[in-house]
């Protein structure tokens, strides 16, 4: 892959791990805490299209307790968690390479990035409190309004680095927003951590990884 200019990530699911907050309830929750928590996520996908499709915007965070709200009641989970569960998410888990890999790639000087659908604060304590003091921008998709993938959202970091849409690496374990980004011109690159089938939708990735220390490989 050559010409890269800039390295952007998604954050949820690429960079830290969604089901890290249930999974720390695991013991409360029971042995239902990984179907609840895949729901949760799910319902909280489906909410951010639904939402953009009706240009009905609520931010991420909103939507996400909006989710929670509801797969609780799905699987019965005692209501008085909903604190607890909430206050996890705003500290989610990296996965395991992920510091040691962007420290290697901030050595690199490559422009490194966060584009992601979460509000600009929770998504500075994210990387706050895992101290992941290497990204130049961190960009929410609060600056247009709009959830991925719509194409305004990653028009945000072309505007701001002033580069080509070629010179972008892309990298996002959602095979939905790897084919947003690869659709919109990006170098996207599928972070398939737990090998799954990609989605049928007109772009299929030239690289893909089963975790970020393989970007080294290719860049």
């Amino acid at each position: 892959m050559k010409n890269i200019k800039a390295i952007i990530f998604d954050a949820y699911g690429t960079l830290f791990d969604v089901n890290s907050a249930a999974e720390k309830c695991k013991n409360k929750i029971g042995s239902k805490w990984e179907s609840f928590s895949n729901y949760w996520r799910t319902t909280q996908l489906e909410y951010t299209w639904l939402r953009s499709i009706m240009k009905r915007h609520k931010d991420f965070w909103e939507i996400t307790e909006d989710s929670l709200d509801k797969s609780m009641k799905v699987f019965n989970i005692n209501t008085n968690m909903k604190s607890e569960l909430l206050d996890l998410y705003k500290i989610l888990s990296p996965y395991p390479e992920v510091k040691e890999t962007l420290q290697l790639l901030k050595e690199k000087n490559y422009k490194l990035s966060i584009l992601s659908n979460g509000t600009p604060s929770l998504l500075n304590e994210l990387v706050s409190s895992n101290n992941l003091k290497v990204f130049d921008d961190i960009f929410s998709v609060e600056e247009v309004g709009i959830f991925k993938p719509d194409s305004k959202v990653y028009d945000i970091p072309v505007k701001k680095y002033k580069i080509e849409k070629r010179e972008v690496a892309f990298l996002s374990a959602n095979t939905w927003d790897v084919s947003g980004g690869g659709n919109y011109g990006f170098n996207a690159i599928w972070v398939n951590r737990n090998n799954i089938i990609f989605d049928n939708l007109d772009y299929s990735p030239e690289n893909q990884i089963n975790n970020l220390k393989h970007l080294l490989d290719i860049i």
